[in-house]
């Protein structure tokens, strides 16, 4: 049996960032790891630049999200002002004010990319043991900085009901939890022979379906320098009779 701290995540808008290239910032459709513990790191109160603390958190916590309802896609364009290249020529460039405070700009236009009405399920654990997770669950339920849902503009719009579950596997953790039926029935996700995506650093088993690796950018390097490396996660299908279990148990 092994711990877990398990919490939902709602809200009307949501951005996972994706790797960006340009003037396009995607989302992932589901959080990344990076996302959650940004989450977990400012309800504990630890600021961006502890290069430390942030460091030791993404070592230490493993996670794993089981998406309930991956929400819909929204894109939002905006204008920017940018130098253009010839300028840039044998100037060396390190921060948006040194390429505004170059005489001619030009504008282009970038677009960012939103998850409207998604509902997660996230569980983690931790290698140094149960009190880091009591820590957290304490921190979620009483955050010292405001926690958003990937950008500043999207706060959660409903408690984290942050609750430590033991378990043999994260697949059984994820579901111990009564999920929050009137949610799903207003987004229209309720259907206990629908199958649901769980994403995930653990291995799963082969249980309930196939199960594949996938690599992301989002294990933490440097936060000072927004450096991120890659990290393999696990996929797998739970069955909706398995994520709706505790709600008909209590019916």
């Amino acid at each position: 049996m092994a711990a877990y701290l398990v919490f939902d995540l709602y809200g009307p808008f949501a951005s996972f960032g994706d790797v960006a290239v340009g003037e396009y910032r995607p989302t992932y459709s589901y959080p990344s790891k990076s996302a959650v513990l940004g989450l977990v790191a400012a309800s504990l109160g630890i600021k961006r630049k502890d290069e430390t603390r942030l460091k030791a958190l993404d070592d230490d916590l493993s996670t794993a999200i089981l998406v309930l309802q991956p929400g819909h896609l929204l894109r939002d364009f905006h204008t920017i002002q940018v130098p253009p290249a010839t300028q840039l020529k044998h100037r060396t460039v390190a921060t948006r004010k040194d390429e505004l405070s170059l005489k001619k700009q030009n504008t282009i236009i970038s677009t960012r990319d939103y998850r409207m009405d998604a509902y997660y399920r996230v569980a983690l654990w931790s290698a140094t043991g149960l009190s880091e997770l009591v820590e957290i669950q304490k921190a979620l339920s009483l955050p010292k900085f405001s926690p958003y849902l990937g950008r500043k503009s999207c706060p959660p719009a409903l408690p984290f009901k942050a609750e430590i579950i033991d378990a043999e596997l994260v697949r059984d953790a994820v579901v111990k939890p009564m999920v929050n039926l009137e949610l799903l029935q207003l987004l229209g996700k309720i259907d206990s022979s629908a199958k649901f995506l769980l994403y995930s650093d653990a291995a799963l088993g082969r249980k309930d379906g196939g199960m594949h690796l996938i690599t992301k950018r989002d294990r933490l390097v440097s936060r000072r320098n927004w450096q991120y490396g890659e990290r393999v996660e696990m996929v797998q299908y739970v069955g909706g009779e398995d994520v709706f279990q505790q709600n008909t148990k209590a019916n």
